[in-house]
């Protein structure tokens, strides 16, 4: 695994990411970002990637509307994610998320034909470019974040991948170890991020290792599912900012580097075999 942060695509952002140690990038290109001024820039991107050391790990496109109120693709967005695959398969970026709108006057069964017919053209298009399609877990124009979706989308998509991020699903209710159980082998990308709630409401995104997920326990399911690629930090609290976020990124990266096990550690030899 790569322990590696959310941050922009300048070569300051690079810079940035490099001087705390860190190995890779993510960048998300919202809906409210020029995807062709990104496609523009890749080379430029792929350039400060190699002369910094600092490789990008996932790229994902948050908000954006991609179907329309028949549940046919948006043309515009088809475009940007388009031009975004192109992107990332020049940067070399193996991951790109995307999410589907949920059309209200449609049934679930509708909608995620909708999902699967938007997705499937996107996978059909990176094909050869060395980048993985995904869906990220969050609700931000997007319904395919958990078991109810996935188990008809990815079920009918076997090379869809899934961008995982725990706090997400705490947020619903639901328990993000049995997410992972039951769908690990599909998740392409991590990012952590804390949570904090108190009397039962959301207090603080805090800084992992000092909120309450188990992340010990995340990350033996993520061994267990033999994931290997990104862990990607997201700071995004209210309250953690200026020099104390800067801490707190420190601090969670000495927290989660405890449980990254160095890819040259050790030997094959299985210690519990006489």
């Amino acid at each position: 695994m790569k322990l590696g942060m959310i941050e922009g695509w300048n070569e300051e952002n690079f810079r940035y990411v490099k001087a705390r140690g860190l190995g890779a990038v993510e960048f998300c290109v919202n809906h409210n970002y020029d995807a062709d001024e990104f496609l523009s820039r890749a080379q430029e991107i792929k350039g400060n990637s190699e002369k910094y050391g600092v490789a990008v790990g996932s790229m994902g496109r948050w908000g954006m509307e991609r179907v329309d109120a028949d549940g046919k693709a948006i043309a515009s967005a088809v475009h940007s994610d388009e031009a975004l695959i192109d992107a990332a398969s020049i940067i070399g970026c193996p991951v790109y998320n995307v999410g589907v709108n949920y059309i209200d006057s449609m049934s679930f069964y509708e909608n995620c034909n909708n999902a699967i017919a938007y997705i499937s053209h996107l996978i059909d298009y990176a094909q050869g470019k060395n980048v993985q399609i995904a869906t990220y877990n969050c609700d931000w124009a997007n319904f395919v974040y958990n078991d109810k979706a996935w188990s008809v989308v990815h079920t009918a998509l076997p090379k869809l991948g899934i961008k995982y991020d725990a706090s997400h699903c705490i947020n619903r209710g639901d328990d993000y170890l049995k997410e992972l159980r039951d769908w690990g082998d599909r998740v392409v990308h991590v990012h952590i991020k804390g949570i904090l709630y108190v009397a039962g409401e959301g207090y603080d995104d805090a800084p992992a290792g000092l909120d309450q997920i188990n992340w010990g326990g995340l990350m033996d399911v993520l061994y267990t599912k033999d994931y290997n690629g990104m862990l990607s930090i997201e700071p995004h609290s209210r309250y953690w900012k200026g020099k104390k976020g800067q801490w707190g990124i420190d601090f969670t990266i000495k927290y989660i580097s405890q449980f990254i096990m160095p890819e040259d550690y050790g030997t094959d030899v299985d210690p519990y075999m006489p």
